[in-house]
């Protein structure tokens, strides 16, 4: 599989995050990935499945930005997994935030 269709899938799993926190804020908050890094460890065939378990960093940083009105940064990484359940890939994106006035 194309490193480019990986790393669409990878930032999906993301900013799904992202964008779930800011609609329960109810806020206008703007989001950007500012950074990326990927590591690829085997082949990617068949079916990939791509988790993110880093939801508590993007609450985090959401409570932050909120509370103080300034942008934030914040690192989450993505693992793609083939169908066998072994590692193929691992993606991490730096999103920046910013409360909208």
């Amino acid at each position: 599989m194309y490193f480019a269709v990986q790393a669409m899938a990878a930032e999906l799993t993301t900013g799904a995050l992202v964008m779930n926190e800011i609609q329960k804020s109810g806020l206008k908050i703007s989001m950007l990935v500012a950074n990326n890094k990927s590591n690829f460890s085997k082949k990617a065939t068949g079916k990939i499945t791509f988790v993110c378990n880093d939801g508590i960093l993007v609450k985090q940083g959401m409570e932050k930005a909120i509370e103080t009105g300034e942008g934030q940064t914040f690192w989450l990484k993505s693992i793609g997994y083939n169908q066998d359940q072994i590692q193929v890939s691992e993606m991490d994106f730096e999103w920046s935030i910013k409360v909208k006035k």
